[in-house]
């Protein structure tokens, strides 16, 4: 009777599992996080926002290099045009075909503007450097997000485990109801409880399946591959008991790629003011060219007409008064100046709470964790004694059951437990820039 109940679970484990008909492909945290970080379209995204910025670091949108334009026109026209002159003669000329035809080069050279190409300059370079490091948040955003999402399967997986054998226990339970009742000192009212507490273990088997699945899809998105890929993982939830706090807290104030895009805002911010000062000074520009013109007239005394000619100029502007609106702009890049240093603080003070916040529940869930596996020992060896007593008829079915109900919870929080405490280690190594730590 026992083989046959085995063979049932068994069958009815495989079933669920094989029901998609594919095979499982192994993937481990370090595959996931490579292939989402290789294929994720927002990280996609940031490299060519990334990309933009580098294109924008240069010496000619910064206003550095000259500017030179090539002109050219050519303009035909048929005319009628009459002459007379004071004695009377004159000359008339019909359909009569001119031709203008223009060519230039100019070159327009600011020599000097006040420095503010130097501090254009370096402005943007600074936004590179500023999306240099929202590429870098974002790629660590991308791996916690992956791991934290590898990790809930590996929970899921473990809780589907714990139902594995949660029904096998209640199976075992089914013989003995079943033997006793052959026996005569059973009844079917516990028999028949038996089966409709299997029925709730399998129930909740399935459930549990649900939530992989979705958990899987969620996965598949992260790393933006077809969300019916099939995968298992068959790591373990490893926590690292020994993060130091004052370590990580020197890193985070240091490393934090938030805190550094902060950082460089203020620069910017500075910067901005230089720019906006600098025209307050002359402007100074050189100018030079090269033209040539030609003027052909089939009516005119003159068959044609060509000039050519290099020029050469330099002009030198300076504003007087504009309306106080360059001391307005001046006011107004220093109030972005003063709310850059205040988001900085805030930054700083954000993420010293969170560090702190974080830090403190990944102390708990070590605690945790060390609780739940003297509790899973305990509620083991209970199970192990409830279901020696069951068997020998010293206990009911009901407080068989709640032994069993017990053995599951404890089973379930040290799960959870560990996942709680993986995520704290997860979001405090995302804080610090130490994520390569997790693998």
């Amino acid at each position: 009777m026992m083989q046959i109940r085995f063979l049932t679970l068994t069958i009815f484990i495989l079933l669920l599992l094989s029901s998609n008909g594919q095979a499982q492909q192994a993937l481990t945290l370090e595959e996931a996080v490579q292939i989402g970080l290789e294929n994720n379209y927002g990280l996609q995204i940031s490299r060519n926002l990334n990309k933009e910025a580098e294109n924008n670091r240069s010496l000619g949108n910064a206003g550095f290099l000259p500017m030179v334009d090539l002109t050219g026109s050519r303009r035909e026209s048929i005319e009628d045009s009459e002459f007379r002159s004071a004695d009377g003669t004159g000359r008339t000329n019909e359909d009569a075909r001119n031709t203008n035809t223009n060519a230039s080069i100019n070159l327009n050279w600011t020599v000097f503007d006040g420095l503010t190409s130097f501090a254009r300059y370096d402005r943007l370079g600074l936004l590179e450097e500023i999306s240099d490091e929202q590429l870098r948040f974002d790629m660590e955003y991308m791996v916690s997000q992956i791991a934290l999402s590898f990790f809930n399967i590996i929970r899921i997986s473990e809780q589907m485990k714990v139902l594995e054998n949660n029904i096998e226990v209640s199976l075992e339970r089914i013989d003995i109801e079943e033997t006793k009742v052959d026996l005569g000192s059973g009844s079917e009212y516990d028999l028949l409880q038996a089966r409709s507490d299997l029925n709730a273990d399998r129930a909740a088997f399935i459930r549990e399946r649900n939530q992989l699945n979705e958990a899987k899809i969620s996965l598949n998105e992260l790393l933006s591959r077809d969300p019916l890929t099939d995968f298992e993982v068959t790591t373990e939830i490893d926590v690292n008991r020994f993060l130091p706090e004052d370590e990580l807290f020197d890193r985070l104030m240091k490393e934090n790629a938030e805190l550094a895009i902060a950082r460089f805002e203020n620069e910017v911010s500075q910067l901005e003011i230089r720019e906006v000062q600098g025209e307050r000074y002359p402007r100074i520009s050189l100018t030079s060219g090269y033209s040539f013109n030609r003027s052909e007239n089939g009516g005119g005394f003159f068959q044609f007409n060509e000039t050519t000619g290099f020029s050469v100029g330099i002009t030198a502007r300076v504003n007087i008064f504009n309306g106080f609106n360059l001391n307005r702009r001046v006011q107004n890049a220093q109030i972005r100046k003063k709310n850059a240093e205040l988001n900085l603080e805030a930054q700083k003070l954000r993420l010293e709470s969170d560090f702190q916040a974080i830090y403190r529940t990944y102390q708990n869930s070590i605690e945790l964790v060390d609780l739940e596996e003297e509790n899973l020992s305990n509620a083991e060896e209970t199970l192990d004694i409830a279901l020696e007593r069951f068997r020998l008829g010293s206990i009911s079915s009901l407080e068989f059951r709640e032994a069993q109900r017990t053995f599951l919870a404890a089973e379930n929080r040290l799960i959870n437990a560990k996942f709680e405490a993986k995520v704290a280690e997860t979001e405090l190594l995302q804080l610090t820039g130490e994520l390569e730590q997790i693998f």
